[in-house]
């Protein structure tokens, strides 16, 4: 069972990306959940949750260009010299706070859910547009 996941891994370099992408977002997530929540439940509870979002942002971005940069597309494409690929990567995954952060509003502000309600889905969207963008614009 190993070598056939092996084998499908090796014949389809994208459902690798994909799988590394989603681990290495997992790790980001866990990270911006680190922040966000201390900062939902002590610093900004209820409706301003969302004043959370940049500073959980600014935290797991960071942590995620290099999770992303070298391991979940790691030879893939190839790589802008300089700063261009760090800045295409927090213009992608600003695109993607945003995302975070209408969700995330919405959430609290709009419908009185509690500041963790909107998580679960504000993540997955914004990770499957990341992606997308990570793997054709960041990446490419």
């Amino acid at each position: 069972m190993i070598r056939q996941a092996e084998t499908m891994l090796r014949d389809n370099p994208v459902l690798g990306q994909l799988l590394r992408f989603g681990i290495a977002g997992g790790i980001s997530t866990l990270i911006y959940s680190a922040v966000y929540l201390p900062l939902t439940t002590w610093v900004w509870p209820g409706p301003r949750a969302v004043y959370a979002v940049p500073f959980a942002f600014a935290v797991a971005v960071t942590a995620g260009f290099f999770l992303h940069s070298r391991w979940s597309f790691k030879g893939h494409g190839s790589r802008d010299p300089g700063a261009v690929q760090q800045i295409k990567f927090v213009a992608v995954q600003a695109s993607g706070v945003g995302l975070n952060a209408l969700v995330t509003w919405v959430g609290t502000a709009l419908l009185g859910y509690p500041a963790w309600a909107p998580l679960l889905p504000a993540v997955l969207i914004a990770t499957i547009f990341t992606f997308i963008l990570n793997r054709w614009l960041v990446f490419a």
